[in-house]
């Protein structure tokens, strides 16, 4: 229990009482009763603090949430007293999120519940508990404040950012793809697959004409074919030092896990299987599996998977994927190229390139974007500008040395990633590549 304002205020007056009485302005026993008072006030005030029950509070709180998306918190007070009850109230959230809206002033009403909302941003994944509420209350006569604690634990999971992924499941697949920024064109009766016959349609290609069905109808007859299902796609995802960078509130490997998921989600939607495997520090395997319910699995597996400080060994990760992955498959490496890895990444491809079609996402830091041409003011705008440049050309020809030997290459940003990998994936498949 410690002193309100209201009651230091109170000892000054009655220590200007003094003053007062020493100048002869006041009569001599002002101070003595103006104590004595105060005394009685503060003693019985402090009493009745000590008597005063906590509110009740609840939070309500999903028990997942997607990260670095803000999200509202709301707690729900209940008054314990017949009289109207005025209080702090903070919430005992985890780590250093970004939080709007407390500590918060309120005035609990004696007759009904009241809500308190605020509103948090989750900057990084894992299981996270809220340890508790602090309370601090406030005696009747506003002199006296004592801090409390209410106990309400609650253990909440940070998963990669899962929210895009309930705007598609409202859409096709083909809508899908669209929304998360691909733009591919489909052609009627584009594929392998064969889907069905039907009446010739200007346009169709000859060789979509079935000349013995045509012959049967007496009319021209097409067949329709469709995007080849069931094949595999495998994400390879490197959890090394380089995925550390950040851009904005997230770090490149959390850009990359929420851009996985959209491909594997979009993968999932026209019918084939997806996996994942994580190279660098944490490494973990998902085998590949069909159905939505694939996306539930893999956001269970991976809401904990964390880039590390080690270096990525990438012939490792090729020999794990090779061993793991018999069937061929589209594997989707989203890494940060760099030029001095660049002998160990091109050989660790060329490994996989012996059964799989194999894609390099080679993320970009969001400070290559500025520009070469601006102004140099000093010598230290001068090596900015060198440095980012041979950077830059480095990078280049890393990225040139694995298109020279038949690799995709998709240098992009965090915020490109998703439609680019979504994109090659629907261009793999409309070109019967795998």
């Amino acid at each position: 229990m410690r002193a309100a304002p209201a009651l230091v205020a109170a000892l000054v007056a009655c220590a200007l009482c003094g003053v007062l009485t020493a100048a002869a302005v006041a009569p001599p026993a002002l101070p003595l009763v103006a104590s004595g008072l105060l005394v009685l006030l503060a003693v019985s005030d402090a009493f009745a603090l000590r008597r005063l029950p906590s509110p009740q509070i609840e939070r309500e709180l999903p028990q997942v949430v997607p990260v670095g998306v803000e999200r509202a918190v709301v707690l729900r007070l209940r008054g314990a007293t017949t009289q109207r009850q005025v209080l702090d109230v903070h919430d005992r959230h985890p780590g250093d999120w970004p939080v709007f809206g407390l500590p918060r002033r309120v005035a609990l009403p004696s007759d009904r519940e009241l809500e308190l909302t605020y509103r948090l941003t989750p900057t990084e994944r894992g299981a996270f508990s809220f340890d508790g509420c602090d309370l601090r209350l406030y005696s009747p006569l506003r002199l006296w404040r004592q801090q409390r604690r209410a106990v309400l634990p609650q253990l909440v999971r940070v998963y990669p950012n899962f929210a895009p992924l309930a705007k598609l499941a409202l859409v096709g697949a083909e809508r899908a793809s669209r929304v998360v920024g691909a733009h591919l064109k489909r052609r009627r009766g584009e594929g392998t697959e064969f889907q069905q016959l039907r009446e010739y349609r200007n346009g169709d290609a000859l060789r979509q004409i079935d000349w013995k069905a045509s012959q049967r109808a007496r009319k021209l007859i097409s067949r329709d074919y469709q995007i080849e299902r069931n094949q595999q796609v495998l994400l390879l995802v490197d959890t090394g030092r380089r995925m550390l960078a950040r851009d904005g509130n997230l770090v490149h490997f959390d850009h990359c896990l929420n851009a996985a998921l959209m491909v594997a989600y979009i993968a999932l939607r026209q019918g084939d299987a997806v996996g994942l495997l994580a190279a660098g520090g944490d490494a973990r395997y998902f085998a590949p599996g069909r159905g939505l319910g694939t996306i539930d699995a893999l956001l269970n597996s991976t809401f904990d998977l964390h880039a590390s400080l080690q270096a990525t060994d990438y012939l490792d990760a090729a020999r794990q994927l090779a061993l793991r992955q018999q069937r061929r498959s589209l594997v989707l490496f989203i890494t940060n190229v760099r030029d001095e890895d660049i002998e160990d990444l091109l050989a660790a491809v060329r490994q996989l390139q012996r059964r799989h079609l194999v894609c390099v996402a080679s993320l970009r830091e969001q400070a290559l974007e500025r520009p070469l041409d601006q102004p140099v003011a000093d010598l230290d705008d001068a090596i900015g500008v060198g440095a980012l440049a041979q950077y830059i050309e480095q990078r280049t020809r890393a990225h040139e040395a694995l298109r020279a030997q038949g690799t995709d290459v998709l240098d992009v940003t965090c915020t490109e990633l998703p439609a680019a990998l979504v994109q090659h994936y629907l261009a793999v498949k409309r070109a019967a590549r795998l």
